[in-house]
């Protein structure tokens, strides 16, 4: 079997903020951002690999998302417990240090873990967790 993985989601809840976290803190190139209505899906990806790519969309716009579940996805954003990405690096202390000098919210910095990495941790403007992996 041949599969790779060619494009993740993540919920957004401000357009803006996320371009700012992903475009100028992460280094990501934007790759399409597309307006609906007063919705907007934007397409990042890092630099070089443009067969990996996230799409930051807005949470609420599945049709079949009752009013109750968007207000459940809303209340686990705002706490950082809906969604969660893990991205690698070779150098895992100065991607930290260039991440948190953007002012982006750390949640962890870099610790080896017992389970065979250093990494640490941020959340986005939307409270998405993004742990960032180096192996040991």
């Amino acid at each position: 079997m041949d599969l790779s993985i060619l494009n993740t989601f993540l919920p957004h809840d401000d357009p803006e903020a996320s371009l700012a976290f992903y475009r100028d803190a992460l280094g990501f190139e934007v790759r399409n951002d597309v307006k609906y209505g007063p919705m907007r899906w934007i397409t990042v990806g890092p630099v070089g690999q443009p067969g990996v790519s996230i799409v930051l969309h807005p949470p609420g716009a599945d049709p079949g998302v009752t009013d109750d579940e968007r207000r459940v996805i809303t209340e686990m954003m705002a706490k950082g417990t809906y969604a969660t990405i893990v991205l690698t690096t070779s150098d895992i202390n100065g991607t930290f240090d260039k991440i948190q000098a953007t002012g982006a919210e750390v949640v962890q910095e870099p610790m080896d873990q017992p389970y065979g990495v250093r990494d640490c941790a941020f959340r986005d403007p939307a409270g998405n967790h993004v742990r960032i992996n180096q192996a040991l």
